[in-house]
């Protein structure tokens, strides 16, 4: 069995100082598992992860990106 990774991106509407969760979990594989949150802290991701046995997979987002994404622009 392929080892379990959980891939994250930075949330492109949450500052430095912003006490909010600045993480969001695009994909999981290798793992049945399931987030309900649809934010997540850094220290939360990499608990869980560690506790699976999982891989945290920190992706690049481009600054210029124009395309919808899956949680519909970040934030409400």
């Amino acid at each position: 069995m392929a080892e379990a990774k959980i891939f994250v991106r930075e949330r492109r509407k949450v500052g430095e100082k912003e006490k909010q969760p600045r993480y969001f979990v695009v994909a999981v594989a290798g793992v049945d598992l399931k987030i309900k949150a649809k934010h997540i802290r850094k220290m939360e991701i990499e608990e869980i992860a560690s506790v699976i046995g999982a891989d945290v997979i920190y992706l690049q987002a481009g600054k210029d990106n124009k395309e919808n994404d899956l949680d519909e622009d970040d934030d409400d």
